[in-house]
């Protein structure tokens, strides 16, 4: 999509206009320029890239995490190419349901709407030739037709280092959001509640941000994403999060609502409408479009609940009268762009004491890192150098920040109950504490505090 911001691009967009007919390539003067020279890094390797416009490029990707080729489109701010010592925030925006990459793009309208931000916008497939998509997880069977299909590790494990290490991006989370239209909606606050020191700021578009909490959410996510899996992407209904009965926690743990304390430090923002068509919608009524929106509007009603509930502030704002359609999106994020331009112009200060739960065997977090061996959910609560809590069932062992001088000694106190015992342990190179704390097999909490 061209941007009409002037005579200029107006003459430039002419005379591609022609030259599509002529069965010729125009490439605008500036084009050569602007080329960032995309280079293989972080486990990705660049198959093509293609510059559409002078902001836009288009780019097939591989990585070993999907096994095949995908599709990213990389939106560049007006001015990249004249300002090379300029660094820009980064957005992350996905797209939905059988959509790809060029989504937001082709139909969205995100270049007009970005046309005068200092903001890189990267648009990634989230699932295979326009499918139904992979929700957003590394998949529980890693064995299908569609291969290893490992979504989160390539989204976030891969893809943001390599955008960080190809563009002039400003490369820490106060500058990096996250954001997506229905199950990109859904996609971008589980990462969100996931990787909570990855993004500082989320927006979900009619996304579905609840995927379990609540037992009336429960028949209709797990309908839609079996459905997705079996319908539209031909493999098992259990592929991606495994069965309901036998590995409801899986389920559990990419469910931001469920994660919903690791969101505090986020700044999240929702748009939803209620399914009956509102003044957006043209012509005949889709029943499945106001089915869809229907259902993910209780998800995302019930999310805001939750939020409320833990005393987590968020921008919410519930349209009423819409369906599940692009125009809705569109203005969704229109209205989003500039809070979020604000936010990274006024970024929250890094939080001075963490909560983190995961049903992770290993999880890092905020300088943080622990290994799980045991059952469920581990939460640690209110971490800081003086301390922390624990709970979980069996063994978590937790590795600190580097905090502390590196060779020093401290004394370690753990309390269960009306239980109490002390060790000491000493800082390693890195000025980090490597503390084991031993539950039992039933879930419960212990308090560790670190003496000088």
């Amino acid at each position: 999509m061209f941007v009409n911001t002037g005579p200029v691009r107006m003459i430039r967009y002419a005379l591609a206009c022609v030259a599509t007919v002529l069965g010729l390539v125009v490439v605008p003067s500036s084009a050569g320029a602007a080329d960032p020279g995309f280079v293989d890094a972080d486990g990705i390797h660049v198959v093509s890239t293609q510059q559409l416009d002078t902001r836009l490029w288009a780019l097939s990707v591989s990585s070993p995490a999907l096994g095949r080729a995908v599709r990213v489109r990389v939106l560049l701010p007006d001015g990249y190419a004249g300002n090379p010592t300029a660094r820009y925030p980064v957005l992350y925006l996905f797209h939905g349901t059988s959509g790809g990459a060029p989504d937001w793009t082709t139909i969205g309208n995100a270049e007009a709407t970005t046309a005068d931000k200092p903001l890189i916008v990267v648009m990634p497939d989230a699932g295979f030739d326009n499918d139904g998509g992979g929700w957003f997880t590394n998949w529980f069977d890693t064995h299908t037709k569609l291969g290893l299909s490992a979504w989160e590790t390539f989204h976030v494990t891969q893809l943001v280092p390599w955008v960080d290490a190809n563009l002039r991006t400003l490369a820490d989370r106060a500058h990096r959001a996250i954001a997506g239209l229905s199950q990109g909606g859904f996609g971008a606050m589980s990462y969100a509640a996931r990787h909570p020191d990855t993004f500082a700021i989320a927006a979900s578009f009619s996304g579905a941000p609840e995927i379990d909490r609540d037992a009336v959410v429960i028949p209709f996510s797990t309908a839609i994403i079996e459905a997705t899996a079996a319908a539209l992407d031909g493999v098992e209904p259990d592929a991606m999060f495994g069965s309901r009965t036998a590995h409801e926690v899986n389920w559990q743990a990419h469910d931001p609502a469920t994660l919903i304390a690791n969101l505090r430090w986020t700044d999240m923002y929702m748009w939803t409408g209620d399914g009956v068509p509102g003044p957006l919608d043209t012509g005949t009524p889709d029943p499945s479009a106001m089915a869809i929106e229907g259902a993910t509007h209780v998800s995302t009603v019930l999310f805001h609940s939750h939020l409320q509930e833990a005393g987590i502030p968020s921008h919410y704002t519930d349209y009423g009268s819409g369906t599940h359609t692009w125009p809705y999106w569109s203005r969704d994020f229109q209205q989003f762009v500039d809070p979020l331009m604000s936010a990274f112009a006024n970024p929250a200060p890094t939080p001075t004491a963490i909560t983190y739960q995961s049903a992770d065997t290993h999880w890092s977090q905020w300088g943080w890192s622990a290994v799980h061996t045991g059952n469920g959910f581990s939460t640690v609560t209110s971490a800081n150098a003086a301390g922390f809590t624990v709970r979980t069932a069996g063994t978590l062992a937790v590795t600190t920040p580097p905090f502390y001088v590196p060779g020093s000694s401290h004394s370690v106190a753990v309390t269960r109950g009306s239980s109490s015992s002390i060790t000491h342990v000493n800082a390693d190179a890195a000025g980090r504490l490597h503390i084991t704390v031993r539950n039992g097999i039933v879930p419960s909490t212990a308090t560790v505090l670190v003496g000088g």
